[in-house]
């Protein structure tokens, strides 16, 4: 899979009530869906998100944002009056990335699902039925070739 920052250099965006609005400066990454438990209930079901640096990404109004740390290494950002799922990123600062639901992006993106992560993990409620690549967990685990999954 290739998470190559796209030629997408310039993004806008926010939740649903507008109490989080954001600006990207500079390259995103394309759009990887991430079926695991925890994206899973802090969405209501699969994520799809990009991402880009810590640096580029810009709040123009941030008076909704609050920060749950969801595990010992990662918080997840969202809108504290309309529940918008925005952000993601690791606690340890050697990352320097944030991933971006790519729902809340304004359109259009530019952007297109390169592959599936934590498809073994995924609800039984639906199927991943596009041709992109689905991984059992992170990119680096098998690939699935079921294609029932």
């Amino acid at each position: 899979m290739d998470l190559s920052d796209t030629e997408v250099t310039h993004a806008t965006g926010g939740c649903l009530c507008g109490a989080v609005r954001y600006e990207i400066r500079g390259s995103l990454r394309p759009v990887v869906a991430c079926h695991c438990e925890q994206c899973r209930r802090t969405s209501g079901h699969f994520v799809a998100a990009s991402g880009c640096a810590q640096r580029d990404l810009i709040l123009r109004e941030k008076s909704g944002l609050t920060w749950f740390q969801s595990s010992d290494a990662a918080e997840r950002g969202f809108c504290n009056r309309c529940g918008g799922n925005l952000f993601y990123r690791r606690r340890d600062p050697g990352d320097g990335r944030v991933s971006v639901m790519a729902g809340t992006l304004d359109p259009p993106t530019g952007l297109r699902i390169v592959g599936h992560i934590f498809a073994a993990a995924k609800s039984d409620y639906y199927a991943i039925g596009d041709e992109t690549p689905k991984f059992a967990g992170d990119y680096d685990s098998p690939e699935i070739s079921d294609p029932e999954i």
